[in-house]
């Protein structure tokens, strides 16, 4: 159910159903604005806290069942912005500093003053409002550094991100897949950054790239004199990311030994240092990538499959390049410019041919060949423009058989990829340069405005997302 934003909402809650109904009385008098919510039980306030935007809360502590200090807790993990003044007639400066403790904005005792009440009431709903401006401001910020980190406008970057954007939102275990140099890491720091654990660290393991016989103690950690060269207590780096994100890169590559125990961990939510008899607890979201098909490495028996359903709880997959290939240009231009930054030199741009020559080529190494590409052109650039002779000139020098001119398909097959690929980078171009303005579009490019719009209807392009 969405949650509709209406004008400040308190839920008081009291089992003395007499009593809430007077703090009603008594709060809606001085402010009219305000609606009084009324709860006689925690689990009633926490239905109405599942169903109802609710700014501020008002408890007592003293409840039958659940009391106001559990109730707190749970409506907190519900409405993290919420503000909880919690209520009670046997106040004492321990209970007041374990509520303050557990999140709570502030603590008072019956009977309470009138003015210190409302008073209380009125910093409270601030507190909740400043939060949540805070709270939509950071989500902005986020947004646009996911525009940054994943470059491209195409329906399957769109998606990709629509899912990075809902994976994010929940500590489950994420699997991104996708072939190689399609940006999976990319992709992790990108969840990480809009999760819940973004002011906490992002740790990496390249699995493949640690000897099976050190990557257990790389995980798990290990205590001194474990094992030969083992001179000290190491930590371990599921321990060191506690309260972050760990990314297991290219986890179908780890050894049957390495995902028993990482099994374990997944399964305990503890892990175990080499050479100790006891477990330490450990709390880290797992992100896993790998290029690999790992449904049919467990059919050859290489990858167990109760660690596959464990690590595959959400699934990412990273588009390859081909699938959008009306990015490239955009790729293109932001990779010579990240390239210019990285050397220190002035800007250089494509001459116009190029992004359209370059999004009908075919990459196979995807964006990460795409990237050194540019940074190639962008080295033996020797003035501000990367033209059609340096683009060829480089092609030919890492061997390409486009530039020597050596066919690798049908004529046809290859002209039908090429003009697709051309008029899905051109009309992209044209629609961000007219803002999505489709009868400026047409104008600029000497079509029909019908033409056009079958043009973009038949290439699903989507010109309202340029508005």
């Amino acid at each position: 159910m969405v949650k509709q934003k209406a004008s400040p909402t308190l839920l008081l809650v009291d089992d003395q159903e007499e009593y809430t109904r007077g703090l009603a009385r008594l709060v809606e008098g001085e402010h009219p604005d305000y609606r009084c919510l009324r709860a006689a039980s925690a689990a009633e306030a926490m239905d109405i806290l599942e169903q109802e935007t609710v700014s501020l809360m008002l408890t007592d502590l003293r409840m039958p069942g659940m009391n106001g200090l559990e109730l707190l807790k749970q409506a907190l993990a519900v409405e993290p912005v919420l503000s909880v003044v919690l209520l009670t007639g046997y106040g004492t400066i321990e209970t007041a500093v374990e509520a303050l403790k557990a999140g709570a904005y502030d603590f008072l005792t019956k009977p309470v003053d009138k003015e210190i009440l409302l008073r209380t009431l009125d910093k409270g709903l601030e507190r909740s409002r400043l939060l949540e401006e805070n709270l939509s401001l950071r989500s902005l910020v986020a947004s646009r550094e996911l525009d940054d980190e994943l470059v491209g406008e195409s329906t399957a970057m769109r998606r990709l991100k629509e899912q990075i954007r809902a994976v994010a939102q929940s500590d489950y275990t994420v699997l991104i897949t996708g072939e190689s140099g399609t940006g999976k890491e990319r992709i992790s720091r990108a969840i990480h950054k809009l999760s819940s654990r973004r002011d906490k660290p992002l740790l990496t393991v390249n699995c493949p790239a640690i000897p099976d016989q050190l990557l257990e103690s790389e995980l798990f950690g290990h205590e001194k004199g474990s094992f030969t060269g083992a001179d000290r207590h190491r930590k371990g780096i599921f321990v060191e990311a506690s309260g972050g994100t760990l990314l297991l890169d290219e986890i179908g590559d780890i050894s049957m030994n390495i995902q028993t125990k990482l099994l374990r961990v997944l399964q305990e939510r503890e892990v175990r240092p080499v050479g100790s008899s006891r477990s330490v607890p450990v709390d880290v979201r797992i992100l896993a990538s790998t290029n690999r098909d790992l449904q049919e490495k467990i059919r050859e028996g290489l990858f167990r499959e109760d660690l596959f359903y464990r690590l595959n709880v959400l699934t990412v997959q990273a588009p390859a390049l081909s699938r959008r290939c009306e990015d490239v240009p955009l790729l293109a231009n932001y990779f010579l410019a990240e390239s210019c930054r990285e050397m220190g030199i002035p800007a250089k741009h494509l001459a116009p041919e190029v992004p359209g020559f370059l999004a009908a080529r075919q990459w196979p190494g995807n964006v990460r060949e795409l990237q050194n590409f540019m940074r190639r052109l962008c080295v033996f650039c020797r003035g501000e423009e990367v033209d059609m002779p340096l683009v060829y000139l480089s092609l030919s020098a890492e061997g390409d058989s486009c530039a020597r001119g050596e066919a690798t398909e049908l004529y046809k097959d290859a002209k039908t990829r090429v003009v697709d690929a051309f008029t899905r980078a051109y009309v992209t171009d044209l629609l961000q340069r007219t803002q999505g303005n489709v009868s400026e579009a047409a104008r600029l490019s000497g079509l029909e405005r019908v033409s056009l719009q079958k043009i973009i209807k038949r290439h699903e392009i989507d010109a309202g997302r340029f508005r």
